[in-house]
């Protein structure tokens, strides 16, 4: 007999190329770890140029990511405010950005896109700024679930009204020009639902950069048709293969996450004790070295306990312990403070730096 076992919920890769451009804008990572119930991809587009737009989507990616990894580790706690989370991780990355081209102005103009599907059992969310797609592959056919917050869809429209011919909009000057991206400045848009898309077994996800979209919606559609029982690994490589195919000289950059959906059910919640989430504020703001902390010496044997108190209390700015201020009562369970003193070991203080919170 071989034991086998169960199905992972999503499987999932990604694939990722430097097309035909000199250097690497895209960032992209993903985490669904083995076993999970809920995982999540961060994708970012820089935009800027070298040194500039690979600096905008890295940025972007270790914020992002770090903000989300802190705050699945309570995924229940994750959904009752996934909007609003979502959308302060994007405001979080913005912010740094801006942080960073105050301090580097040879930086000012860089930018990078977000997308972020964040899935939960069978359910999935997403924050989406720019022009990144998040695609859904179901029963044959291919959706783009965001907002693409670029002029295409405005010259798209101008082609169904009539204004342009089908040939002048696919070439449109301005038809990649983004009208939302994270820049440090106020963003103009953001796409983040505020219900959640059900997923259904044999569903496709595909989380990419517009590199990507150098294939036509029919060709992407092709290779999922053809490959969808396959592993997401070979339909990774499928589609590579087939941008490569192009052999465009203006190939952007290309990145991808492809994630099958496998299960889709929705698994019973187990009864919280006290109802409260044990989910806390993550505090913001950036580590820094404290170069030369305040520190208090080990006192010697022969000083008392009261002396010592007093003395540290001095140090530190709190009232000695014959004020009115200190002479609060102790609970009753509190350690005889003699007998403390005298089991408590003799160490010596080293000083080192270390970090706080700006």
């Amino acid at each position: 007999m071989i034991w086998r076992s169960r199905e992972p919920r999503y499987d999932v890769a990604s694939g990722i190329s430097q097309g035909a451009r000199d250097y690497q804008e895209d960032a992209i990572t993903a985490d669904f770890p083995v076993g999970a119930e809920a995982g999540f991809v961060v994708l970012a587009d820089g935009m800027g140029g070298h040194a500039a737009g690979d600096v905008a989507s890295k940025i972007v990616l270790t914020e992002v990511y770090s903000e989300l990894k802190f705050q699945f580790a309570d995924v229940e706690a994750f959904e009752r405010r996934a909007p609003e989370i979502l959308r302060n991780v994007a405001e979080f990355a913005n912010q740094t950005l801006r942080n960073h081209t105050m301090n580097h102005p040879e930086t000012e103009g860089m930018g990078a896109t977000l997308v972020v599907p964040a899935l939960v059992e069978n359910r999935l969310w997403w924050v989406s700024i720019g022009d990144s797609p998040l695609f859904l592959f179901r029963d044959g056919k291919l959706t783009q679930l965001n907002q693409d917050h670029s002029m295409g869809p405005q010259i798209d429209f101008m082609v169904q009204s009539g204004l342009l011919d089908a040939e002048t909009a696919a070439n449109h000057p301005d038809r990649n020009c983004l009208v939302s991206v994270l820049m440090g400045a106020k963003i103009a848009k953001i796409d983040c639902p505020t219900q959640p898309v059900d997923l259904k077994a044999g569903d496709i996800v595909i989380c990419s950069s517009d590199g990507l979209q150098f294939l036509t919606d029919a060709q992407i559609t092709k290779v999922l048709t053809k490959y969808r029982k396959s592993r997401s690994t070979e339909i990774a490589e499928r589609l590579l293969e087939e941008v490569h195919k192009l052999d465009d000289p203006d190939q952007d950059n290309i990145s991808f996450t492809i994630i099958k959906v496998n299960d889709a059910s929705v698994r019973a919640k187990p009864a919280r004790e006290g109802g409260t989430s044990v989910a806390v504020a993550r505090p913001r703001g950036l580590t820094k070295v404290v170069s030369e902390p305040d520190l208090i010496a080990v006192p010697p044997e022969e000083k008392t306990p009261a002396l010592v108190v007093d003395e540290v209390a001095a140090t530190v700015g709190l009232p000695a312990s014959g004020s009115d201020a200190f002479d609060a009562p102790l609970p009753e369970a509190a350690p005889d403070p003699d007998q403390a003193a005298e089991a408590a070991p003799q160490v010596t203080v080293t000083p080192r730096r270390f970090a706080a919170l700006a």
